[in-house]
């Protein structure tokens, strides 16, 4: 099916609006540059002067130049050696913002008695407080490790292996989101899978429907919904 643009920076594919809600059970959000404004380790990187590399790795992987994501991420986690827990607190209170329309379709989709659940391929430093502030029910991303030191804990430039794996890639949040509805026997045809990135591909080719946020060409090309323009709660407008 050809894209059709059903409002301005609203486009949708391979479906005929409007979908229920009520026929899904679980969304699953990116959180870099889809839940959030910033991608933090770009921010995180600011504090030592590296921003500019550690975005050009950020913004190759998110176009899909760089396939092996895990490698990009080590990369430029490796650069962050020496940023201070101080640090990424400022990145939070200064810098992090929550999108438009996140808690909005946040609200809407618990209230039709979804779950929701948040993977990313960034850091339980953000992440946890993140789903804490917009009241998600579910959340996996990595963690930095850190070394006590006179600065409060600076970053080693490694991150920390968890039980079920090293970091959350493209293929681990596809991973993650089945296994969260396979956990509450919901089937992935009832989940919508929300991201920006490349490495939000594999879960969004797993869910029933898939909606791209003000993403790179290569997701809105494959999703199903392509927010272009607007708030997070534009996914409203195609579900009733």
């Amino acid at each position: 099916m050809t894209p059709q643009e059903v409002s301005p920076g609203l486009v949708i594919q391979n479906f005929v609006p409007p979908l229920r809600l009520s026929d899904f059970k679980l969304i699953a959000f990116d959180m870099d540059s889809t839940l959030i404004s910033i991608e933090c380790v770009d921010e995180i990187a600011d504090a030592v002067g590296r921003k500019a590399e550690v975005a050009a790795i950020t913004e190759a992987a998110m176009r899909g130049e760089i396939t092996d994501f895990k490698d990009s991420l080590r990369r430029r986690v490796a650069l962050l050696k020496g940023v201070t827990v101080a640090d990424m607190e400022r990145v939070y209170t200064e810098r992090l913002r929550i999108n438009p329309g996140a808690a909005e379709l946040i609200k809407a989709c618990q209230a039709a008695g979804m779950k929701v659940l948040l993977v990313s391929g960034g850091f339980t430093y953000f992440a946890d407080r993140v789903k804490a502030r917009l009241g998600i029910d579910f959340a996996r991303s990595n963690i930095l490790e850190l070394e006590s030191g006179p600065n409060c804990g600076a970053l080693t430039g490694r991150l920390v292996d968890q039980c079920w794996g090293d970091i959350c890639d493209g293929a681990e949040k596809r991973r993650t989101m089945l296994e969260v509805a396979s956990l509450l026997g919901i089937a992935p045809e009832q989940c919508i899978a929300m991201g920006d990135g490349a490495n939000d591909l594999p879960m969004m080719g797993a869910a029933g429907l898939s909606v791209a946020y003000h993403a790179k060409p290569k997701v809105r090309e494959q999703a199903m919904v392509a927010i272009n323009e607007g708030g997070l709660d534009r996914l409203l407008e195609v579900l009733v």
